[in-house]
């Protein structure tokens, strides 16, 4: 089970809603559950950097990796432009995290798209990540899971990587799409 991040909403504790997405992981018949977090989980960036693990029954990666069944998954939560949002850097920060992602990675976990790829708003606007697009393009893993941009939600299979934004939920919040199964 991969989650692209966005577990938090302004108008809840988020707090509780860590506890409460854990427990739901808890429940989950997978043998590997990875996660990273997106641009509305303030409150799992603020565990994060207190250096506490916020989930018991998940691997959250932020700039890190889990190896499983014979794949590497490498996770990291980074958001360009967002400056008041969590998880933003900007450059050349946002170039030195996404340059720490190994060549070897099987699966890579970001919550935002690579500029150009599932990456249209509701206004047919590119909102992907310029920075992250080349090093996605020369590592080439076989699946690159993100979110962030609702609108473009869906599967694009290239040569070298499928591309899944695994977007559930339209710009309300409101779940829209069910999840996406993906079999490497």
């Amino acid at each position: 089970l991969i989650h692209c991040g966005d577990f938090c909403r302004e108008d809840e504790d988020g707090a509780s809603t860590i506890r409460d997405v854990d427990r739901w992981f808890g429940e989950q018949d997978f043998r590997l559950i990875v996660c990273v977090g997106g641009n509305h989980d303030f409150a799992l960036e603020e565990v994060s950097r207190r250096g506490e693990s916020p989930f018991r029954n998940a691997h959250y990666l932020v700039d890190a990796g889990v190896e499983f069944d014979g794949l590497t998954f490498y996770g990291a939560p980074w958001v360009p432009e967002l400056r008041d949002w969590a998880y933003f850097e900007e450059a050349p920060e946002i170039d030195r995290r996404w340059a720490m992602i190994p060549t070897d990675t099987d699966v890579l976990i970001t919550h935002v798209p690579p500029y150009g790829t599932l990456d249209r708003n509701s206004r047919a606007r590119h909102c992907g990540c310029r920075a992250l697009a080349p090093r996605v393009e020369r590592i080439a893993p076989r699946l690159h899971c993100f979110g962030h941009i609702h609108a473009s939600s869906g599967v694009l299979v290239e040569p070298k990587t499928t591309f899944l934004n695994a977007s559930m939920v339209d710009r309300t919040g409101r779940v829209v799409r069910a999840p996406y199964v993906v079999e490497l």
